[in-house]
């Protein structure tokens, strides 16, 4: 599976600094670690985390009105038991001011759970709505309800219904400046089938990918990588460290 660039870590993409500040930050806790990338209007990537998924408390809000008039959160905590997409979320948000305020609501909780609203500036409208997609796959229930285990890969993305497809990007982590490297996108749908992705733009290539998803990229300066491909939902983010050096480092 390709590796998360945490948000806040976006500027170090040395692959060691990338593995250690996490680590640093898991080490506070006990839980299931796994990574929590979201994607908020128009395709904006809010934030990509590590986390240690445990039992939370989730503070509700009032102006989390969504599902209609009247059904804001009540504003109180509600506890979250276990290692889920939805407390994953919430632990996320603690760490990347981008995820934050979460806007959710209690008001449906003994019929149907928790309902989210927004997260930080992107927030449900009629047409768009939170997907969340667990290692790749839709597991069609709500977030606190979807159980994690160790490694897991979280996802969750304002799009309209139906879904769009996921792109994912496998590139490497080092490279020599100057000098092309391959690296190849594939296209996630919403049961979690997986196929190259055609005509993918990806940051610094030098053509989109073609119908085996791979395409040739140049850099002359560190960066981060990410791909893109008409309406599907943009890829994760991958940093690239050249002869040694990284961004920021």
């Amino acid at each position: 599976m390709p590796r998360l660039v945490p948000f806040r870590l976006v500027a170090a993409c040395a692959l060691a600094l990338l593995l250690l500040l996490p680590t640093a930050a898991l080490a506070a806790g006990k839980g299931t670690k796994v990574s929590v990338r979201v994607v908020g209007s128009g395709g904006k990537a809010l934030g990509e985390e590590f986390v240690n998924a445990k039992t939370t408390s989730i503070k509700t809000s009032p102006k989390a009105t969504c599902l209609g008039g009247g059904t804001g959160g009540s504003g109180k905590s509600v506890q979250v038991k276990g290692p889920t997409a939805l407390g994953a979320l919430s632990q996320a948000s603690k760490l990347t001011p981008s995820l934050r305020p979460l806007l959710i609501t209690d008001h449906f909780l003994s019929e149907f759970g928790l309902g989210l609203c927004g997260v930080g500036n992107s927030k449900t409208t009629k047409k768009l709505s939170w997907y969340l997609k667990v290692n790749h796959k839709n597991p069609n229930k709500g977030g606190e309800k979807v159980k994690l285990r160790k490694g897991d890969e979280v996802l969750w993305a304002l799009e309209p219904y139906p879904y769009p497809d996921e792109l994912s990007l496998v590139a490497p982590h080092e490279a020599e400046a100057n000098k092309p490297f391959t690296v190849t996108v594939f296209s996630y749908n919403d049961k979690g089938k997986k196929t190259p992705a055609v005509g993918a733009t990806v940051t610094g290539a030098s053509a989109p990918t073609g119908a085996d998803g791979t395409a040739q990229v140049t850099l002359s300066v560190p960066g981060v990588l990410s791909a893109t491909e008409g309406q599907d939902i943009p890829s994760n983010q991958v940093a690239v460290c050249l002869n040694g050096a990284c961004s920021g480092g």
